[in-house]
């Protein structure tokens, strides 16, 4: 890649909601009753809707901004049971048939993916790929010999290797066969199509902002409309509806960056991840016309609201890619945002015992693609029979209120979140003086009557002030100068 390409030139925006033409569902716009709600418009959820609808209940998808448009939309889209070093850490923490429920669960997804692209006819460039772990430090060779035994224990197909197809050496590498990868906008697009009709419907650009419990719930948008139904799936990634389960207490906010570059070697095939820091994440995916394809360079994560400037992230990236291929260009770059729960397994379930008609999944820890789609055939399994199979392993309620984690775990944020606010305080202008001084495309934190104000000075001059703290804790916000955005260094939301 040449020195004049800086990443940061281009703008921010990912490929699979860039490539996939919007389907414009319209808002709600008035009140209705449905079997089932479901906010939130991802993998998650229209993928629980398809599959509701299939058992002959009525749902209503909504979805604050355009289907597939969230985090589904900002993947890496490897759909795989192979989720970093993990099964060797599941043996030891849950033993030897929770470990194999997991491996199970994100096996069958990606059986369950393929099978509806093949029903639904969904051209999403499904292929089968190999994925890997990799590592170049020898600290990792043990870590990954005992993650093959443990993954092969399990009857997941894993190997030993000590080279991969990438053009560089390695100390040790992990294989799992028969793993996939595609376009989740392109599938979601599809399979959404299906959903409206027969008393079910999709509403975009319709926010939930309220909900009130009861048999029916209620869930209010923000425009005053109300969908009412008898059961509630909160598929909104963090929690719209938190129900007293203190999910901020125990779900960590991480976000993570991406570049799709064009290259002149031709990608060797197969889906990649390092096994230690700095992470790097590999795979390609068809681009254009005729034989063009991306590749898909990720990594570089980090506490939202917290690390470095967000600029050096996408740079760090490039560099990398550099280092790796011939690059020639950076079309798409763009970040993710993904919470990690207290033991690294997903929350799908009843939302809290209280709430016996509320569902959520959540916590997916980067892996939401198998994860998400294993929580979505769950949520259908609890709804319409009452009981999943893989629900004592992803139970929410597996973490109770005064169990000392959860508490270790409040105490911690709470900490990290004055560290970071004092760091973090505004400086000691005013507004106006703020906004005069203020370079273009830089932002600054000024002192406001009630509290900080965030201003941000755009290429063309204009200045943006808004209030920056956050609304659910108090926290102040911090600047993401990668994504010109302020983000809550206390749970994540933006």
């Amino acid at each position: 890649m040449t020195k004049e390409i800086d990443p940061l030139s281009t703008p921010s925006l990912s490929y699979w909601t860039a490539s996939v033409k919007p389907a414009g569902y319209q808002p709600l716009g008035d009140d209705i009753k449905v079997d089932v709600a479901i906010v939130g418009g991802g993998l998650v959820g229209t993928t629980a809707a398809y599959l509701l609808k299939r058992e002959n209940l009525t749902v209503a998808v909504i979805e604050a901004n355009q289907i597939g448009g969230g985090t589904s939309g900002h993947t890496t889209a490897k759909i795989t049971s192979q989720h970093g070093l993990l099964y060797s850490k599941l043996m030891a923490r849950f033993g030897l048939e929770k470990a194999r429920q997991y491996a199970e669960a994100n096996e069958g997804a990606i059986t369950f993916l393929e099978e509806v692209i093949d029903w639904e006819n969904i051209d999403c460039d499904f292929s089968r790929q190999p994925a890997y772990i990799y590592t170049q430090q020898e600290q990792y060779v043990k870590q990954i010999e005992d993650e093959v035994n443990a993954a092969a224990g399990l009857g997941l197909k894993a190997h030993y290797l000590e080279e991969i197809p990438l053009p560089f050496e390695v100390k040790a590498a992990q294989r799992f066969d028969n793993q996939a990868q595609f376009h989740p906008g392109k599938f979601l697009s599809a399979l959404a199509a299906g959903i409206p009709g027969g008393g079910s419907h999709i509403f975009e650009q319709t926010r939930a902002v309220e909900f009130l419990e009861g048999m029916p719930f209620t869930v209010i948008a923000a425009n005053g409309f109300k969908v009412i139904a008898e059961k509630v799936i909160i598929a909104s990634h963090f929690p719209a509806y938190d129900g007293g389960g203190y999910y901020f207490t125990r779900i960590i906010p991480d976000r993570s960056y991406a570049l799709a570059v064009t290259a002149q070697e031709k990608f060797p095939g197969g889906m990649y991840i390092t096994a230690g820091s700095p992470t790097r994440s590999l795979r390609s995916t068809p681009y254009g016309d005729g034989d063009g394809e991306l590749i898909i360079v990720v990594g570089e994560h980090h506490r939202t609201g917290h690390g470095p400037p967000t600029a050096g992230y996408h740079r760090n990236l490039a560099q990398f890619a550099e280092q790796t291929f011939t690059v020639t260009g950076v079309p798409f770059r763009w970040s993710a945002q993904d919470y990690t729960t207290l033991d690294e397994i997903p929350y799908v379930g009843r939302l809290s015992p209280k709430n016996d008609n509320v569902y959520v999944a959540t916590g997916f820890r980067k892996w939401g693609i198998t994860n998400g789609t294993a929580a979505a055939i769950m949520l259908k399994d609890l709804i319409v029979h009452g009981e999943s199979l893989w629900e004592p392993l992803y139970d929410p309620a597996r973490f109770k209120i005064d169990d000392p984690s959860i508490e270790e775990s409040v105490s911690r944020h709470l900490a990290e979140a004055r560290q970071k606010a004092e760091s973090g305080r505004p400086e000691n202008i005013s507004q106006e003086t703020g906004a005069q001084e203020l370079a273009p495309g830089k932002a600054v934190k000024a002192a406001g009557k009630e509290g900080a104000i965030g201003i941000y000075k755009d290429s063309e001059g204009r200045v943006h002030a808004k209030d920056i703290t956050c609304t659910h804790m108090g926290c102040e916000l911090t600047w993401n100068e990668a994504e010109l955005s302020w983000d809550c260094p206390c749970h994540g939301s933006r």
